[in-house]
């Protein structure tokens, strides 16, 4: 069981089962609304994923059509996404973690998109567009 919360801890969740890699995304909206150079998600069956307090403190913002970007209503950290088009799966806000975290960072994608700013320097996998299926 891995758990994780907001940084004003009225959010917390645990996830059940083994956790995926990290993906790090760079597309312009990840990293707008991630206030960073990319947002590290992990998918995560949608029955594996439970709050486990505040989730009347959750608010979600539809950031595209079909797609929610879930985040506390009180300090406004990110926890999840959800999309209409994968309604068995959300995607978990990495960094949101308790440590230690179960899982590694595992490839990057919408490289084509990155911020000029930061160079991509690991040895990761790199998708200029969407991620692996």
């Amino acid at each position: 069981m891995q758990t994780g919360r907001c940084l004003c801890g009225a959010v917390t969740y645990e996830i059940a089962g083994a956790l995926a890699g990290v993906q790090l995304c760079h597309c312009s909206q990840c990293r707008r609304a991630s206030g960073s150079a990319f947002a590290a998600n992990m998918p995560v069956r949608a029955g594996n994923f439970r709050i486990t307090a505040g989730e009347r403190t959750l608010k979600a913002y539809e950031s595209s059509p079909g797609k929610e970007r879930v985040f506390c209503g009180a300090c406004g950290s990110p926890i999840i996404s959800r999309s209409v088009a994968a309604p068995g799966w959300v995607r978990v806000r990495a960094g949101t973690l308790d440590e230690p975290a179960a899982t590694s960072a595992a490839f990057h994608f919408h490289t084509d998109s990155r911020a000029g700013w930061l160079p991509i320097t690991d040895d990761l996998p790199r998708y200029p567009g969407e991620r692996p299926e």
